[in-house]
C-alpha cells in the first residue's frame, strides 16, 4: 500500500517542478525607479536581460531628463518636475570643471559639498513631484508590481517602494558613508576594508588605519546634507520616523556591481550579491587582424599592440 501511495506522490512532485520551470511560467512585473547618468547606462542592460525573460518593464522617470528615453523593451511613464531642461542640464554639465580643479583640499571639497548639496535639491525636488502625484501613485498601485528595481543612490526609489508595499531590489556600485554596511548589519572592520576616497590598500599601516576610521566620520556632513531630506520625506508620507537606515534596510536584495576581482573581499550578508562589472558600453569585438598581431607579436610583453 505504502509503495502504492509513493509513485503518485513522487510523479506529482515532478509535475509541479516541471510546471513551475515551463516556457509557459509568467513573468513578473517590475517597476524601475532608475538614477540619472551612468548608474542608468548600466541598469539598462540589467533590464533589457529581464524584457528578455519575459518579465513587463516599467521604468519611472522624470519628463526632464538627458538619458533616460524610451527603449523597445520597456514601457516608459514620466512624472513633471519643477524645473526645466536647460536648468537641469546646467546642473549637470556646468560644473564640470571642478574635476580638475588643483586648489587646496579644503577648498575644494567645500566646493564639491556645495555642488553635490544643490544637486541634491534637484533630485529632491523630482523626489517630491513623484511621491505626491496621486494619479501616479494610484496607477502604479493598481498596476501591483512584483518589485521594485532601483538604484539607492537615488533613494527616491527605496521610499516608494515602502510606500507601494512592494518588495525592492537595490542595483548599485556603492554607497558613500558606509551606509550600506549600516543597512545590511553587515560587519565591517576597518582594520582591513579600506573606506571608499581613501587610497588606502587593505595592507594598511597604522596611521592608514587611523585615518581609514575617521574619513568616513569627516564625511558624514556630506551624506547627511545629500539623505537627510529622504528621511524626512519618508516620515511625512509614512506619518512616523523614518531614520535614513530605515530607507536603506528596506532592500529584500543587493545587487552590487562589483566583485573580489576588482574589489577588496569583504564580509557581505545573505542578501547582498556580487554580479561582476556591468559596463556603460559594450565593448566591440576586436579586429582579427588585431588579435593576430597581439598573439605574434605581443606575447609576453606588458603592452597593448591595438
Amino acid at each position: 500500500m505504502t509503495a502504492s501511495l509513493q509513485l503518485p506522490l513522487q510523479m506529482l512532485t515532478g509535475l509541479l517542478l516541471f510546471l513551475c520551470v515551463g516556457p509557459w511560467a509568467e513573468g513578473g512585473k517590475v517597476l524601475v525607479v532608475p538614477m540619472e547618468g551612468s548608474h542608468w547606462l548600466s541598469m539598462q542592460k540589467a533590464v533589457k536581460e529581464l524584457h528578455a525573460r519575459g518579465h513587463q518593464i516599467v521604468v519611472l522617470g522624470p519628463e526632464v531628463t538627458v538619458h533616460i528615453k524610451r527603449e523597445d523593451f520597456f514601457t516608459l511613464k514620466t512624472y513633471a518636475t519643477p524645473y526645466t531642461q536647460d536648468e537641469y542640464e546646467q546642473l549637470l554639465f556646468g560644473h564640470a570643471n571642478l574635476i580638475f580643479e588643483k586648489g587646496h583640499l579644503i577648498i575644494r571639497y567645500l566646493n564639491s559639498v556645495a555642488l553635490l548639496k544643490n544637486a541634491s535639491l534637484f533630485f529632491e525636488k523630482a523626489c517630491v513631484a513623484l511621491l505626491y502625484n496621486k494619479d501616479l501613485i494610484a496607477s502604479l498601485n493598481a498596476s501591483a508590481f512584483d518589485l521594485v528595481l532601483t538604484d539607492p543612490v537615488y533613494p527616491c526609489g527605496a521610499v516608494l517602494a515602502q510606500y507601494l508595499s512592494v518588495p525592492a531590489v537595490f542595483y548599485l556600485l556603492t554607497i558613500p558613508c558606509n551606509l550600506d554596511y549600516e543597512a545590511t548589519q553587515c560587519p565591517n572592520p576597518s582594520s582591513y576594508i579600506p573606506t571608499l576616497f581613501t587610497r588606502n590598500s587593505d595592507h594598511m599601516t597604522f596611521l592608514q588605519r587611523v585615518k581609514n576610521m575617521i574619513y568616513p566620520m569627516i564625511v558624514k556632513y556630506t551624506c547627511d546634507a545629500i539623505y537627510s531630506p529622504y528621511a524626512r520625506l519618508a516620515s511625512e508620507l509614512f506619518r512616523r520616523e523614518v531614520l535614513l537606515v530605515d530607507i536603506f534596510s528596506y532592500a529584500s536584495m543587493w545587487l552590487f556591481r562589483g566583485d573580489f576581482v576588482l574589489n577588496y573581499p569583504r564580509p557581505i550578508m545573505p542578501n547582498m550579491v556580487f554580479i561582476g562589472g556591468m559596463n556603460c558600453v559594450s565593448r566591440k569585438p576586436l579586429l582579427q587582424v588585431c588579435i593576430g598581431a597581439f598573439t605574434n607579436q605581443c606575447a609576453g610583453r606588458n603592452t597593448f599592440c591595438c
